[in-house]
């Protein structure tokens, strides 16, 4: 057999290697049956059922989306200890979720949940969307960017705000990886010339600065994708629980210095200096910041990230200062849109199927409206 194989695809060919299980890919493949089974025995219970969903998303979204946020943070400081990196995100957290839950009412999202289609706390839950961070998880395994926003909100969410946030994310996207273009076309020859040398001291409290500044944007946009399984305004004993599990849970993720999935921002050119990584995480909290502005609607900042590294990885690649060529650099963004694309198929499959009233016309309708405006516009 092999023989006959060799005459059809060359000498060259070999048996595939077999697939290899280690220890830990049977321990996550485990703790996710453990986590299908519990929550088809807790989904009758509502109010069991909401926490329970919570902690499912609060360590699925924050173990994603740490790519984006603090992914070029945890790259460049890769010799620092992992609990002080802790310490100063934990705090950032507390601080930005506590000031949302003081000003608004015991809402902490800065108002992500109020924007129609998400303003109603679910009274009840289906079973897809309890396992939906267990999904999320399998994905991330894979090391596929996809969109927490639309995994975990849309099946919340009625027609008009799946159609508003959809349109919201991939404008976001395409304005990214222009203005990443656009930015790093100028400056990618003079970056890597700079880079060359050894950063100054002074480089870190930067770094530092911004990547504290981007965390805490992130959270205003992206809290919203764990909060949305809990009451719309919580007392203080919720809040205390909800801040406590999402600390402890940034702390494992800290220790365990991102996951699989942080090889999405290694892989780009020239991200594991502190001066890059710094530059990314500045341009990229402009944008946020100017999202957060433009509308309550909530959006997929996975979007804008994978955008954001696309343009600079190709204005790189056009200058001949990528770490993979050209070509290398289209299939690296051409990956990238490709995952992001099969998370929001799923995403939104799972929202028809969950909610009645959600329909792929309608989806369409929304969009196309959205479209329109911004054309006339």
């Amino acid at each position: 057999m092999k023989s006959l194989m060799k005459l059809v695809f060359g000498k060259k060919y070999s048996y595939p290697a077999p697939l290899k299980v280690t220890s830990k890919d049977k321990t996550f493949i485990w703790t996710l049956l453990i986590g299908f089974i519990v929550s088809m025995i807790v989904v009758p219970y509502p109010s069991i059922a909401m926490w329970v969903g919570f902690i499912f998303a609060g360590y699925a979204a924050i173990a994603h989306d740490s790519i984006q946020t603090i992914g070029t943070f945890i790259a460049s400081r890769s010799s620092d200890l992992w609990y002080w990196l802790w310490l100063f995100l934990g705090s950032i957290f507390v601080a930005t979720v506590g000031y949302s839950w003081v000003v608004y009412g015991g809402d902490v999202t800065h108002q992500r949940l109020s924007a129609k289609g998400f303003e109603v706390a679910p009274t009840s839950f289906h079973y897809l969307q309890l396992i939906a961070p267990l999904l999320l998880l399998m994905l991330t395994r894979l090391k596929m960017p996809v969109s927490t926003t639309f995994l975990l909100l849309s099946s919340f969410a009625t027609t008009s705000g799946i159609g508003s946030a959809l349109f919201k994310s991939l404008s976001g996207y395409v304005l990214a990886f222009v203005l990443g273009f656009l930015v790093f076309i100028i400056i990618s020859k003079l970056t890597v010339r700079c880079l060359k040398d050894k950063a100054s001291e002074w480089w870190t409290p930067i770094q530092w600065s911004v990547s504290g500044l981007l965390w805490s944007i992130w959270l205003m946009q992206d809290a919203a994708n764990i909060a949305v399984y809990l009451p719309r305004s919580l007392n203080v004993f919720e809040f205390l629980a909800f801040t406590s599990i999402i600390v402890i849970g940034l702390g494992v993720l800290l220790w365990k210095r991102g996951g699989k999935i942080q090889q999405l921002v290694t892989e780009k050119s020239i991200v594991t200096d502190v001066r890059a990584a710094t530059m990314i995480d500045f341009l990229y909290c402009i944008i946020l910041f100017y999202f957060k502005l433009y509308s309550k609607v909530p959006m997929s900042t996975t979007w804008v990230f994978i955008g954001l590294l696309g343009g600079r990885e190709v204005a790189m690649a056009v200058w001949k200062s990528a770490n993979n060529g050209f070509m290398g650099t289209l299939k690296l963004v051409s990956k990238d849109v490709l995952y992001a694309g099969i998370g929001l198929t799923v995403s939104i499959l799972i929202a028809v199927m969950v909610n009645d009233n959600v329909s792929l016309s309608d989806i369409s309708i929304q969009f196309t409206n959205q479209l329109n405006k911004l054309i006339k516009f």
